[in-house]
């Protein structure tokens, strides 16, 4: 064995830790951040033992993006972590350059870990002569070079179809149901989890289940053209303390609308909400904290605000998701387990 060579424990299908692991050494893997969140990439790496690959990454004076490795990653399983949040487009291309570099300095195999993935909503067309975008920046990265995706939370789903290489879209959920079960514990089964449209049913009924919680769904839609949309809540809120639960929060509008509707349509006694993105753009941090909401938990898949504009606001990590999930992928074992 090398020298500082890093050894780490090996998972195996079946377990966390059972008798037949084995210890393996992390030598031939390399993690790259880009400017998007390097604090989340230090944290992940951190998690799995390495430091950071040395990387120069630049913007010219005239917008353009620049990478230079510095170090040999010739023939290394190299992860590239970088959501593609705003500002978008930037972060696109900076991340595409990044996986080029990597592919031009003979890189043995190439993983995007994009734990926010841009332009994720624009999965389909909406009307005539609309533009797929997802499908676009899918082709984008394949075409750089990419040869697997991790990602976590698409907005849909099936923009997994979208790649001809293999994507890992991570569940967040796990990370909420363990942070409300330690905050509530036997309580959870007295609260509601709320879907805030008709969308993302699916999605908060598998978070209710998990917290043996009951469900309920805000819905909204007009009546007559040219009305104002009316806010109904499906399921019995009176007096209940509610979680509102969804993929994403970007100008809040719909989240506060939903809280709103919750405690002034169907009586509920508090209402907290949570998402695994927190794009925040906008008038977004107002309107929380104009809002009713109590707390609105995130994920830290995109840089975190500054605290002083919102007490209400909580980061929970993403981290030691990303950081096994990549431990596994390197080892070529299943990640079926963190999708408990």
């Amino acid at each position: 064995m090398e020298k500082n060579q890093i050894v780490r424990i090996k998972y195996c299908d079946y377990a966390d830790l059972c008798s037949e692991c084995v210890r393996f050494s992390v030598s031939g893997m390399k993690i790259i951040s880009g400017t998007a969140h390097r604090e989340l990439a230090e944290r992940i790496a951190q998690s799995v033992g390495i430091q950071l690959t040395n990387v120069t990454v630049n913007t010219f004076p005239d917008g353009e993006s620049f990478v230079k490795i510095n170090e040999n990653i010739r023939g290394k399983d190299v992860f590239l972590i970088q959501p593609t949040c705003p500002p978008t487009n930037h972060n696109i291309m900076e991340l595409c350059v990044m996986v080029d570099a990597a592919r031009r300095a003979s890189a043995g195999r190439i993983t995007a870990v994009v734990p926010f993935f841009g332009y994720a909503r624009q999965d389909r067309k909406a009307k005539a002569r609309d533009p797929i975008t997802a499908k676009l920046v899918a082709n984008m990265l394949t075409a750089a070079g990419a040869d697997r995706v991790l990602t976590m939370d698409l907005h849909a789903s099936q923009i997994q179809g979208f790649f001809d290489i293999p994507v890992d879209n991570l569940a967040g959920n796990p990370i909420f149901v363990d942070y409300y079960a330690k905050k509530y514990g036997e309580g959870c089964e007295d609260m509601m989890v709320v879907s805030p449209d008709v969308g993302s049913v699916a999605r908060a009924r598998a978070f209710a289940q998990k917290l043996h919680m009951n469900l309920a769904i805000v819905d909204k839609r007009r009546q007559k053209a040219n009305q104002c949309e009316v806010m109904n809540v499906i399921g019995d809120v009176r007096g209940k303390d509610c979680i509102l639960f969804d993929d994403l929060v970007d100008t809040g509008g719909s989240l506060c609308n939903a809280a709103k509707a919750l405690v002034e349509v169907g009586g509920a006694k508090s209402v907290q909400a949570c998402a695994s993105h927190g794009v925040l753009s906008g008038p977004a941090i107002d309107r929380i904290n104009d809002s009713v909401i109590t707390e609105l938990a995130l994920l830290d898949t995109i840089p975190a605000i500054d605290p002083k504009k919102s007490s209400k606001i909580k980061y929970l990590p993403v981290a030691p998701m990303f950081a096994e999930a990549i431990e596994r992928i390197y080892q070529e074992v299943s990640i079926s387990k963190l999708f408990r």
